[in-house]
């Protein structure tokens, strides 16, 4: 259950950077996170809101973007989206490939008052 550290990461994050906008609330938080990364996003949820218990941002909004996988075969250059987990590339078959997106992980933006 990476999602837990990686949510106490991303609070401190968020409150450091609220401390030095000067905001007193945390209205909304825009999270990005890859496909790859695998995080189950009502447990981010459930173990952001544990970590910002008590704090300025206890009652943001959280929006979770999930980023699709998506590879590009180092063999005929075809960009593709990866479904079910089956690492080939879709036009010849190959599996020498390069990871283009999904495996982000960042705080897209932080609103509030």
């Amino acid at each position: 259950m990476h999602e837990i550290k990686i949510a106490e990461d991303l609070s401190l994050i968020i409150l450091e950077e609220a401390a030095r906008a000067e905001l007193s609330v945390v209205t909304k938080v825009n999270i990005t996170f890859g496909q790859m990364v695998a995080i189950v996003p009502h447990i981010f949820e459930f173990a952001f809101r544990e970590t910002v218990r008590g704090s300025i941002a206890e009652d943001a909004e959280i929006e979770i973007e999930v980023v699709p996988l998506k590879m590009k075969c180092k063999d005929c250059g075809t960009a593709f989206l990866v479904s079910e987990s089956l690492f080939a590339c879709t036009a010849c078959g190959a599996t020498d490939l390069e990871l283009l997106e999904g495996k982000e992980l960042f705080i897209k933006s932080i609103e509030g008052e």
